[in-house]
């Protein structure tokens, strides 16, 4: 049987679903994107590997993450993997900074 609750969580679900799925990263400067592109080369490269393809952490080229679901990226970006070397970097980028990181790990980063 189908309830109300049931009816209103499958609601709420997919209101989220569809506002953490819009990845708009527009409102990102070319100044700042350029910051954000040498930080990843320079900070995630030195245990990701400064092209990427892996080192202390896994590779991070877009053949490696494949089709890994991209809020997941979004959140071990945003709150590290607790029990690794991985650490979160929400005190140092915002969301859409981070959307905009991940958006570029899927696409390919040239170093």
């Amino acid at each position: 049987m189908f309830s109300r609750i049931s009816l209103g969580v499958l609601l709420i679900a997919g209101m989220f679903t569809i506002t953490t799925t819009g990845w708009s990263t527009e409102s990102i400067s070319d100044k700042r994107a350029d910051e954000l592109r040498h930080m990843v080369i320079q900070d995630c490269g030195s245990c990701h590997g400064m092209t990427l393809k892996g080192g202390l952490g896994p590779a991070l080229t877009p053949q490696a993450l494949g089709d890994k679901p991209k809020d997941a990226m979004l959140a071990t970006v945003l709150h590290g993997r607790p029990g690794t070397p991985m650490p979160p970097w929400s005190n140092l980028l915002s969301r859409e900074e981070a959307r905009w990181i991940v958006e570029l790990l899927y696409r390919g980063v040239e170093p």
